[in-house]
């Protein structure tokens, strides 16, 4: 059975089935992403259909019948004699070691010698840091679906699939074959899998999954921090449905508490921690339906400012935190960055006169800035919505996520009762 197939001219084009997604990978990133789906065995049987099939999973743009584009270095493993032979080709040159049963031997006994030497933990952890990569499963959720991702779109989280993507790929970039490699979350001597729902929908989506995680409580899709008696949309059903967060429950305990993302900060993840709102969408009062404001629901910004007290605030979301037509820092030019409030609010403004030592910035030198032992709270907002891809950022003016979770350790380990960190990287 022939398949057409279009091989990339350019090995460093765009690639293809990705493209409509994110123009943040590389095509080498891609073809591993892409090897997640072709049989690995190298003594089944492989026929021309196999081609045509693993070509169709490696482009969004596959028609029966057209040429299709496949993206290299995969491009020998679907097109030429190869697949001609009947046989999956070999991927990978083993070194002599695997070769032997005692190389296996050993590094099992060595990981069974750690998992016996654990002993249980005897003291109750003083500082807490909750890391969440969230939406990471966007690729692998989407190639059934030709649609771009929406504000509040449903994924997968980070899988197995983008775990072994990752780990391959940082194998490679260190000169192994990929397989071999580990990640430093592998290492860690407890390790378990979730199941992710909420009690309306079988694929969740983040503002569920976070008031799960933050608040401890089953609830439904698009929703933060209320239980699942309250519905989507409704501002009513608010009042009475609202549940604490981990975050809310260390700063009751006496705790410094902080949040970091690359979103922007009233976004669902970290907005789960602080906020009780209907809808995920309600990022400030211009966001929100007239419904609503009639029946006293607060937009998720306002209740940043005014619900719990945070000590450190970092991410995106500047325009939902001024007046409208208030002209944005970087981009003052640009009138789609500007504030978006129609009650006049500046809650930037507010926060600073709220809190005793509290210093606001809005780019990396300010952040860096930040060294003075006084400041006890600090709020940093990079972008006026979410915070750009790494492989995006401005390094003299944005902040990483790296630089903005020791700016926020060093500000709460402070407190000589703790802390409680969030830290979020979509």
């Amino acid at each position: 059975m022939a398949s057409s197939i279009t091989p990339l001219r350019d090995p460093m084009a765009p690639c293809p089935c990705i493209q409509h997604l994110t123009d943040q990978l590389t095509p080498a990133i891609c073809s591993h992403l892409c090897l997640l789906f072709v049989p690995m065995s190298a003594s089944e049987d492989v026929s021309g259909a196999w081609a045509a099939l693993a070509a169709s999973m490696l482009s969004s743009q596959a028609v029966a019948g057209e040429g299709i584009d496949i993206c290299s270095p995969l491009q020998p493993l679907v097109t030429g004699d190869v697949w001609d032979s009947g046989k999956f080709p070999a991927l990978l040159t083993p070194p002599d070691a695997e070769k032997t049963p005692g190389y296996w031997n050993k590094g099992a006994r060595r990981r069974l010698e750690l998992a016996l030497a654990l002993q249980p933990a005897a003291q109750r952890a003083k500082n807490i840091i909750l890391f969440m990569g969230d939406e990471q499963g966007r690729l692998g959720c989407a190639w059934s679906s030709p649609l771009p991702p929406s504000d509040s779109d449903v994924t997968t989280g980070m899988g197995l699939s983008t775990m072994s993507a990752t780990r391959i790929y940082k194998g490679q970039l260190a000169g192994g074959s990929g397989e071999e490699s580990i990640l430093a979350m592998e290492t860690f001597p407890h390790v378990a899998l979730a199941k992710t729902y909420t009690i309306d929908r079988q694929v969740p989506d983040s503002a569920g999954t976070g008031t799960a995680y933050l608040c401890g409580v089953k609830a439904n899709a698009k929703t933060l921090g209320l239980s699942g008696a309250a519905v989507y949309g409704k501002c009513r059903t608010t009042f009475g449905n609202e549940v604490d967060s981990v975050l809310h429950r260390a700063r009751l305990a006496g705790k410094s508490v902080g949040i970091v993302t690359t979103t922007r900060v009233q976004h669902a993840s970290p907005g789960a921690a602080y906020a009780h709102s209907a809808s995920r969408s309600w990022y400030a009062d211009a966001n929100m339906p007239k419904e609503a404001l009639r029946d006293g629901c607060k937009d998720i910004a306002y209740q940043l400012v005014h619900n719990t007290d945070i000590n450190v605030i970092l991410g995106g979301g500047r325009m939902y935190m001024t007046p409208r037509q208030t002209p944005d820092p970087e981009y003052p030019e640009d009138p789609d960055q500007n504030g978006t409030r129609k009650d006049g609010r500046d809650l930037i403004a507010e926060w600073l006169s709220a809190k005793q030592g509290a210093r606001y910035v809005w780019d990396k030198k300010g952040l860096d800035a930040v060294k003075d032992d006084s400041v006890s709270h600090l709020m940093g907002l990079f972008e006026p919505k979410d915070m750009k891809y790494e492989l995006n950022r401005n390094t003299s003016t944005d902040p990483s996520i790296v630089e903005m979770t020791e700016k926020a350790v060093r500000i709460l380990r402070r407190n000589p009762n703790g802390f409680f960190l969030f830290v979020e990287d979509e």
